[in-house]
């Protein structure tokens, strides 16, 4: 404590400072409401400094918390950027397969071929555009006010379907408007995959029934030689009067191999007093085949054969001039000229 005139001074906060044995210590007296400001002043000066520090470091985390939003959000709109820009080639893609199956329906006649101006058809001779002219835009009649008919050209940036939007248009626009057009873009491929999905199975099952309509029709010789007798009328060659001919007669040599024009199954395998031994194929689709004159059967009731399998030798039984084919072609159940029916 200080002392004034040897009486402590109770006001006061006194700090002595010893050097040594021999040196006077030295005494330094503070007064206690100075010494408390101080202390206050102090605190204050702490408590701000903290206040201070951690208002900052609250704000750098903000920043840091900020900053990493903001390139969350610029990695977000360059991914829904890209995705835009895929939706956009799937959209392409899946018109030009939309194309390509309407071309397949029509050529496999799943589809009428439309009529009418349909492309625009245009003709005439190309040549150079003269100098100072240049080329104008399409051209279309409009009526003013008065009646008359005026030309005016078709601007010709046309708008964008609806929900199709390109990358570049996209990335000016805001997200909103680029999340709506993804969207759009969404539902407008999932109703379009439906349909072209519907429209693959129905170019599947035409061209399964193409197929199988191709490999059963007659379509090549079934035995190598030569046209003894036509289809349709004819004379006799045993009562020498005209007579109708139902097939067509090819003369080989005995033995000759036949062969099945096309795939189906065998219906019947016996012999006939006119006919001699025959065979006959069902194809379906309602066309039948049958073989007769034939020297020997290699087929049985119930077999099915592919086109080009062997199923019979030629021969002359029943009623023949000689070895020879008598090949027929029926259609629901009418005999046609098998000659139509031969391609190679």
């Amino acid at each position: 404590m200080g002392q004034v005139n040897g009486v402590e001074d109770s006001d006061a906060y006194t700090v002595v400072i010893f050097r040594g044995a021999t040196a006077k210590p030295l005494r330094f007296s503070f007064h206690r409401k100075l010494v408390t400001k101080l202390l206050i002043a102090v605190a204050i000066f702490v408590l701000v400094d903290a206040l201070v520090i951690s208002h900052y470091v609250v704000r750098t985390g903000e920043v840091w918390e900020l900053s990493a939003f903001r390139d969350e959000a610029m990695s977000a709109r360059e991914q829904t950027a890209a995705f835009s820009g895929a939706v956009d080639d799937l959209k392409k893609r899946l018109t030009s397969m939309k194309e390509v199956n309407q071309r397949l329906r029509v050529m496999l006649g799943i589809d009428p071929t439309k009529t009418g101006d349909i492309a625009n058809g245009r003709g005439g001779i190309d040549g150079p555009i003269p100098e100072g002219n240049q080329l104008l835009p399409p051209e279309k009649a409009i009526k003013s006010e008065d009646g008359a008919q005026h030309l005016s050209s078709v601007e010709t940036d046309q708008a964008a379907p609806a929900g199709q939007v390109s990358l570049s248009e996209t990335s000016k626009g805001n997200e909103q408007d680029m999340i709506a057009s993804i969207k759009q873009n969404i539902d407008w491929l999932s109703r379009e995959a439906t349909i072209q999905e519907q429209s693959l199975e129905e170019l599947s099952l035409a061209a399964e029934n193409r197929s199988s309509r191709w490999a059963a029709t007659p379509s090549i010789w079934p035995v190598k030689g030569w046209v003894t007798s036509g289809f349709g009328p004819r004379v006799s060659p045993f009562t020498e009067k005209p007579a109708w001919h139902d097939g067509l007669d090819i003369g080989a040599a005995a033995n000759a191999p036949i062969q099945a024009p096309a795939q189906g199954r065998v219906t019947a395998v016996g012999f006939d007093p006119k006919m001699g031994n025959v065979v006959k194929i069902d194809h379906g689709f309602g066309i039948e085949t049958l073989y007769g004159h034939l020297a020997k059967s290699l087929v049985k009731e119930g077999q099915r054969v592919k086109r080009g399998e062997v199923v019979a030798l030629v021969g002359s039984t029943g009623l023949a001039t000689g070895p020879h084919l008598h090949y027929m072609v029926k259609v629901n159940g009418q005999a046609l000229d098998p000659l139509k029916y031969i391609l190679e």
